[in-house]
This record gives C-alpha cells, structure tokens and sequence, in this order.
C-alpha cells in the first residue's frame, strides 16, 4: 500500500541528498585542510588570510548534515533544500561579478561548477516533487 505522505522519487531523493551531504564534508574538510588550494588552482596570489576560506569550508561542512536531514526525512527538508539551492544560485551570480570586474579570474569558477552548478537539476527536482506534495495535503 502507497503511504499518502511519500514523496515522488522517494528513493532518488534520498541517494541525492546523502551524497550531497558527504560531498560538502568532504569538501568542508578538505578547504578547512588545505585553504589555499583555490587560489593556487585558480593562478591568483595566496590569501593572507587562509582562516576565512577554512571558515567558509566549516559552513559548507554543515550543510552536509543538514543534507543528511533530508535524506531522512525527504518529506520534511523543503527549507532546508530551498536555502541550499538559493545559496547555490547566489554563488555562481557572486562569482561571475568578480569574475566581469577583473577581481578574480575566470579559472576561479571551478568553485561554482562543483559546489553549485551540478546540483541545480537535482535540487530544483527535489523542490518540485516535494512542492507538489506540500499543495496535495
């Protein structure tokens, strides 16, 4: 029997969100381990202050577990993916308006393409299905 309450592509979204959530540890790990590597990936000089990038890969980090709160329960996590995919939009447009000011180079979008531009589709799929639930009940 069909639970009423399930999500559409209940199981999709739930392998989604857990590799999302252990990407953005991952990730949070390795920017707070390494902070430079951006900037040396990107040809831009060192920062002077690689604490702010290890800050940054903290609060990615955190997002991870808040994607394994999706994971969950996929039923429940429509906030909590639509600030993850808000930020995820906002990135990208933050990027190309350093980029077009000649603050950072274009190879520094490489941050955009990984953090955010991949999971735009399945984000904005999950805030479909889980939409179309929150208006059935």
């Amino acid at each position: 029997m069909e639970v009423k309450n399930k999500i559409r592509r209940y199981r999709w979204h739930r392998i989604l969100f857990c590799l999302a959530g252990a990407y953005n540890i991952l990730w949070g790990i390795y920017a707070a381990y390494d902070p430079q590597w951006l900037f040396r990936f990107s040809g831009m000089p060192l920062t002077s202050n690689p604490e702010i990038f290890a800050c940054l890969g903290m609060v990615i980090g955190l997002y991870g577990l808040l994607y394994f709160e999706v994971a969950r329960v996929p039923e429940n996590g429509w906030t909590i993916a639509t600030v993850g995919l808000l930020g995820k939009l906002l990135g990208p447009i933050g990027a190309i308006w350093l980029i077009m000011q000649g603050k950072w180079p274009a190879t520094a979008f490489v941050l955009c393409l990984t953090n955010d531009i991949i999971w735009w589709l399945p984000f904005g799929l999950y805030l479909y299905d889980s939409w179309k639930l929150k208006r059935k009940n």
